[in-house]
C-alpha cells in the first residue's frame, strides 16, 4: 500500500478541535505538578527491580511484609509474558535473567511452584537452557544465595580498587553506573556473604544441569571470540591466585571501596541514585559489620524504600526517579503551548530546578576534565557526583526559552555555568557522552564481567544533539563556535545508511532522529540539506498505517538490518511529528496524519495511554517506561504544529 493511499484512508487533523485538544492536555499536565512546581512521574522497568527488592529483604532477614509482598506478587504475575517467562519490555520476548529473578521472588513470596503461572515460567526457563544461562549480575545474586558456586561469576577481586590509573582496567575507565554498582559488589564478591534466607527457599528446579557441574558459563553475544579467550584466561589465573592474595593489600582495598561508597552515598537519594548501586551499598555495609543504627546504613536502606510505588492492588520498585528530566520536559511543553497559566507553571518548574544545579562538587567526571568547573544538573532529586549533560542541556534550553517576553533574566548565571560545564565535557570526537568525556575503552566490554555490553558511556547521537541544540539556541554558530562545529560534524558522521540516527537513551532510531534533526535545524542547516532529506524520507517511510510511529526494544539487536514495524505509541508519534517539523516539513501529509493520530487517541482526561516501553536504560539489557512521556510529548507536538501552522514562520526557532 502506498503512502498516498494510506493518507487518503487516514483521518486528517481536525483544526477546529486542535485548540480543545491542546487545552485539555495542558490543563491535565499542569494539574499533575507537585505543590512546589515540579513533576515526577513513575519510572518503570522490567521484573528484575521489584524481584530484587523482595530478594534483598530476605537476604537481610528483614521482617516479612506480607501485604507489600502480596502486591508485588500481583504486579509480577500481571507482567508475565505469554511465552511463560518475563520480558524486558511490554510484549517483548523471553529474557532469562528477568524470568529467573521473577520466579525466585514469587517463590520466596509463597507462590506454589505447581501453580499454573509458576509451571509455565519454569518450563520456559528450562526450555531456554535453565538458570545457568543468566547474565553476570543475576549469577552474582544466585551465588550470594548459594544457588550456584562462585566460579559461576567472573573473578573481580577487590584489589581492583588499588590498581594504578594507567592500568588497562580501572574504575575510572568505566561508566558512572558501572562504577557505583561494581565498587560495593567487589566487596561482596571478595567476602562472599551468604543470604539469611530464613524461609529456606531455593530454585534448583530451574537448572538443567546441577550448578556444581556447570563448567562453561555464558558470554555476551557482542563479545569477540579472541578477546573472550584472552580475558577468560586472565579470569582463570585470577581465580587460582585470589586465595593467596596478601591480607594487607586486601584490607586496604576493602577500605578504599568502603570510602568510595561512603563519600558518594548521596543521603536518602542513595549511591548513584540508582537501585542496583543502592542495594549493593547496603549489603556491603552489612558484610563489613556496620551496625544497623549507623547513619550510613539507615540512609542506604531509606534510599531503596523511596523507590517503591505502592498502589491499591499492586506494587513495584522503580530503578530510580526522574524529577529533573520530567520537570524540564514539562516546562518545554508548557512554554510551547504558551498562555499566562502555562508560562506561570513553567516558571514555577524552572524556579524549582534552579537550585538543584551542582556548583560545588567536582564529581567523577572531573577525572577526565579536572580543570572544568561544575555546573550541571543530575537526573534525580540529588546525585551531585553524577550530573549529566543531557538533563543539563534540556534544563538550560528551557530556562533560556522562558525569557521570551520577560524583562528579568533570573537564570543567566546558571545558564553560563552550565554552558561552560557542557562544553568542557565534549569528547575529542566532537560528541558527548551522558556523564563522562572520552569514555571509549571499548575493549572493556569484552571482559567476562561485561556480558551485558553496557560498561561504558561513549558519545552518542541523542546526547550530542541535545548539547548542539543548547549551544545553538544560546547563540553559537558553526562559524563562531568550534564546539558547535565539531558537534555538528559528529552528528553528520553518525547518520545511519538509511537516514536515521541511533537513540541511546530513547527507543530508538525515531528518538535519535528527532533529537538530531532538532539540533541540525538549530545549528542552521536548511531543510534541503542532504542529511535532513534522508532523515525525512526515512521517517515518512516507516510511518504506520494509522498515522502513528512505533519502535520497540528489538531495534537494538546486534544483527539489526533496518526498521522493523511496531505498534504506534503516543510519545514516538510525537517524536516523529516534531522531527519532521524540525526539518521544515510542517506541511507534509505525514505530519498531518501524525497529528490526526494523536487527536484520535487522546483520552477523555486530556492525556494519552501508553503501556509500551519507549526508553532505554541499556540496549539489549534494560528498558524503561517513562509514565510522563505520553503526558507531555504529544502535547508538545500538537502545540508546535498549531504554532507553526498559524505563525509567520514555518521554521522551528528553538533548540528543542
Amino acid at each position: 500500500m502506498t503512502a498516498t493511499a494510506r493518507a487518503i484512508e487516514t483521518p486528517q487533523p481536525r483544526a477546529e478541535a486542535l485548540d480543545d485538544s491542546i487545552a485539555r492536555a495542558s490543563g491535565a499536565l499542569r494539574a499533575l505538578a507537585r505543590g512546589d512546581g515540579h513533576w515526577c512521574f513513575e519510572l518503570e522497568a522490567d521484573a528484575t527491580i521489584p524481584a530484587e527488592y523482595v530478594l534483598m529483604r530476605h537476604f537481610r532477614d528483614e521482617p516479612i511484609d506480607h501485604a507489600l509482598e502480596g502486591k508485588i506478587a500481583v504486579y509480577l504475575r500481571r507482567i508475565q509474558g505469554a511465552h511463560g517467562g518475563w520480558p524486558l519490555f511490554h510484549e517483548g520476548g523471553f529474557d532469562m535473567s528477568a524470568s529467573v529473578k521473577a520466579y525466585f521472588a514469587l517463590k520466596m513470596i509463597g507462590d506454589d511452584i505447581d501453580a499454573p503461572h509458576m509451571k509455565r515460567a519454569r518450563e520456559a526457563i528450562l526450555a531456554h537452557g535453565g538458570a545457568a544461562r543468566s547474565n553476570v549480575f543475576t549469577r552474582a545474586l544466585l551465588a550470594l544465595y548459594r544457588e550456584i558456586p562462585w566460579r559461576g561469576v567472573p573473578a573481580m577481586p577487590v584489589e581492583i580498587m588499588l590498581l594504578p590509573k594507567w592500568f588497562p582496567f580501572h574504575i575510572d575507565k568505566i561508566s558512572y553506573w558501572g562504577r557505583t554498582v561494581l565498587v560495593p559488589l567487589l566487596v561482596l564478591q571478595t567476602l562472599k556473604p551468604k543470604a539469611v534466607n530464613r524461609l529456606g527457599v531455593h530454585i534448583g528446579e530451574l537448572f538443567t544441569t546441577p550448578p556444581d557441574e556447570v563448567k562453561e558459563w555464558p558470554k555476551g553475544a557482542h563479545q569477540h571470540k579472541a578477546l573472550i579467550a584472552l580475558f577468560g584466561a586472565i579470569d582463570k589465573i585470577l581465580r587460582a591466585a585470589e586465595p593467596y592474595f596478601p591480607k594487607g593489600p586486601r584490607k586496604r582495598a576493602v577500605a578504599a571501596a568502603e570510602a568510595f561508597v561512603t563519600e558518594r552515598l548521596n543521603g536518602v537519594d542513595g549511591l548513584g541514585a540508582i537501585f542496583p548501586a543502592m542495594v549493593n551499598s547496603l549489603l556491603m555495609y552489612d558484610v563489613l559489620g556496620v551496625p544497623a543504627e549507623d547513619e550510613r546504613v539507615k540512609l542506604a536502606r531509606e534510599s531503596i524504600e523511596r523507590l517503591l510505588v505502592v498502589k491499591e492492588d499492586e506494587a513495584y520498585c522503580q530503578p530510580c526517579v526522574s524529577p529533573v528530566w520530567d520537570t524540564a520536559l514539562a516546562c518545554h511543553t508548557l512554554l510551547e503551548v504558551g498562555g499566562e497559566e502555562e508560562e506561570a507553571q513553567a516558571r514555577a518548574g524552572l524556579d524549582w530546578l534552579a537550585p538543584l544545579q551542582v556548583l560545588d562538587v567536582k564529581g567523577d567526571w572531573a577525572v577526565q576534565r579536572p580543570n572544568v568547573r561544575p555546573g550541571g544538573w543530575a537526573f534525580q532529586y540529588a546525585n551531585a557526583y553524577y550530573p549529566d549533560v543531557d538533563d543539563t542541556a534540556v534544563v538550560v534550553t528551557a530556562m533560556d526559552r522562558s525569557y521570551g517576553g520577560r524583562s528579568d533574566r533570573p537564570y543567566d548565571e546558571r545558564i553560563a555555568r552550565a554552558r561552560e560545564w557542557v562544553e568542557g565535557l565534549q569528547s575529542k570526537n566532537g560528541g558527548w557522552g551522558a556523564f563522562d568525556a572520552d569514555n571509549e575503552y571499548y575493549y572493556l566490554n569484552h571482559i567476562p564481567f561485561a556480558d551485558h555490553g553496557a560498561l561504558l558511556d561513549p558519545p552518542t547521537s541523542d546526547v550530542s544533539a541535545r548539547c548542539v541544540s543548547m549551544l545553538a539556541q544560546l547563540g553559537d554558530t558553526i562559524e563562531t563556535s568550534p564546539s558547535l562545529k565539531t558537534g555538528v560534524e559528529y552528528l553528520l558522521a553518525e547518520q545511519e545508511p538509511d537516514g536515521s540516527w541511533f537513540g541511546r537513551w530513547g527507543m530508538n532510531y525515531i528518538y535519535g532522529t528527532w533529537s538530531t534533526l532538532c539540533a541540525l535545524n538549530a545549528a542552521g542547516l536548511k531543510g534541503e540539506h542532504r542529511a535532513m532529506r534522508r532523515a525525512v524520507d526515512w521517517l515518512v517511510a516507516i510511518q504506520n498505517e494509522d498515522g502513528g510511529w512505533g519502535e520497540d526494544g528489538d531495534s537494538y539487536k546486534l544483527d539489526y538490518r533496518g526498521y522493523e514495524k511496531a505498534p504506534s505509541t503516543a510519545s514516538q508519534t510525537a517524536w516523529g511529528v516534531l522531527a519532521l517539523m524540525a526539518a521544515g516539513e510542517v506541511g507534509h501529509p505525514a505530519v498531518a496524519r501524525g497529528v490526526a493520530y494523536l487527536q484520535a487517541n487522546q483520552d477523555a482526561d486530556g492525556l494519552w495511554k501508553e503501556e509500551r516501553f519507549t526508553a532505554t536504560g541499556f540496549p539489549r539489557v534494560f528498558y524503561l517506561r517513562y509514565h510522563g512521556y505520553a503526558k507531555f510529548f504529544p502535547l508538545w507536538a500538537l502545540a508546535r504544529y498549531r504554532n507553526l501552522e498559524r505563525g509567520n514562520s514555518k521554521i522551528v526557532q528553538t533548540g528543542l
